[in-house]
């Protein structure tokens, strides 16, 4: 698999202005992800973290900035382009197909990764979610919350992405839920997966990425490691405290 060395990121977001009509959303918005990093960017509702996501996965063109994927100038590219390029994005409403049943929800995604990579097929997704199995002939719109959430995730990964955006993964799910999905998502991490990671629940992300950007008001106000994050008090309590 070509990847781009761990020099220079494989998704690299500088300096974006987006705007929905005459309203600005983001403002000089710049991150760096490097192959094999899961980043949370964490924000309250509202603060840029959705749109941000729109931006990379090509749902909301920038006015001004950059979004380099894989070494490609990709800004305002359609979202089916950046799909083919191995970008996979999991917005937070989730979107599965309701009346086709689990099974076929993952294969209408299945593809080979921009590279030929083939790492993800239907058996290893069922290994690696065993909770779809079971349910693999039950219509997609039946599903609970959370395990259209899983459904979600696990049809982005039949695509075999080089870099995985998930927003809001853990929004409106119950506890035990939240925690089954933190799980996965360490499993990813530890297998090398390149995740971005929008949430606003910042102890859901402890134990899951390595680095944090923080985002208010469409502005990118602290980046540091989640460790760094969980010991500033300060920018917690001013950027994240509910």
């Amino acid at each position: 698999m070509s990847t781009p060395g761990m020099s220079e990121p494989v998704l690299s977001v500088q300096d974006i202005d987006v705007f929905y009509g005459a309203s600005q959303i983001l403002f000089g918005v710049g991150l760096d992800l490097l192959q094999g990093q899961t980043m949370a960017l964490l924000g309250r509702n509202g603060a840029g973290k959705s749109t941000t996501m729109k931006a990379i996965a090509g749902m909301a063109a920038p006015r001004k900035g950059s979004v380099r994927f894989r070494g490609q100038e990709v800004a305002g590219r359609k979202p089916y382009v950046m799909a083919r390029q191995g970008l996979a994005y999991v917005p937070e409403d989730r979107q599965v197909f309701p009346d086709h049943s689990v099974q076929d929800n993952l294969l209408i995604a299945a593809k080979k990764g921009p590279e030929g990579q083939d790492d993800w097929s239907l058996k290893r997704v069922y290994e690696v979610f065993p909770l779809l199995e079971p349910l693999r002939s039950r219509a997609a719109g039946r599903l609970s919350g959370g395990e259209q959430q899983m459904l979600a995730i696990a049809r982005a990964l039949m695509g075999n992405p080089v870099v995985l955006l998930l927003d809001e993964p853990s929004e409106g799910l119950a506890p035990i839920v939240v925690a089954r999905i933190g799980a996965l998502l360490r499993q990813l991490r530890a297998n090398g997966a390149t995740v971005l990671l929008a949430e606003q629940n910042m102890h859901f992300c402890l134990g899951i990425a390595s680095d944090a950007v923080v985002i208010d008001k469409g502005q990118i106000v602290y980046r540091d490691s989640i460790a760094g994050l969980k010991a500033n008090q300060e920018v917690r309590r001013r950027y994240l405290a509910m």
